[in-house]
């Protein structure tokens, strides 16, 4: 979640990461909260939970595009603002390097539009009480 541009420029020493999940995986996790809440996870709920976060509307997750290249494949992630994690820069440059494959980086303009989503995610405020205008 760190800027790329922080992270090109060493600007950071430590890195802002969320956990992703698959598709697959949320929606098993998703189907089994609502079983646990005697609803019934229909088609056409499924479908309205994956436009609500498509849309935005669902302020705590994004999704990422699957990735369709050779020994990169994933499916749909679903991002979760919920867990916010900070990692020293070393430590993550150091198991990158560890693993030596390809990972995959967010190209413009889908890692503004994650920031965007990670944003909105924060900016929430809510006041105790209105402001009474006095002008």
């Amino acid at each position: 979640m760190t800027q790329a541009c922080d992270l090109e420029h060493r600007k950071v020493e430590n890195v802002v990461l969320c956990p992703h999940v698959s598709l697959s995986t949320f929606r098993s996790t998703w189907q089994d909260w609502l079983i646990a809440r005697k609803q019934n996870p229909s088609e056409k709920a499924w479908k309205r939970t994956c436009e609500d976060i498509a849309d935005g509307y669902v302020w705590n997750q994004a999704f990422l595009d699957r990735c369709d290249l050779p020994g990169l494949a994933t499916e749909i992630r679903v991002v979760d603002f919920h867990d916010v994690f900070t990692v020293p820069r070393s430590f993550l440059e150091a198991l990158l390097q560890r693993r030596q494959a390809p990972r995959l980086r967010l190209l413009p303009p889908y890692r503004e539009h994650l920031a965007q989503g990670f944003a909105r995610f924060f900016m929430r405020v809510g006041l105790p009480q209105p402001i009474a205008p006095s002008w």
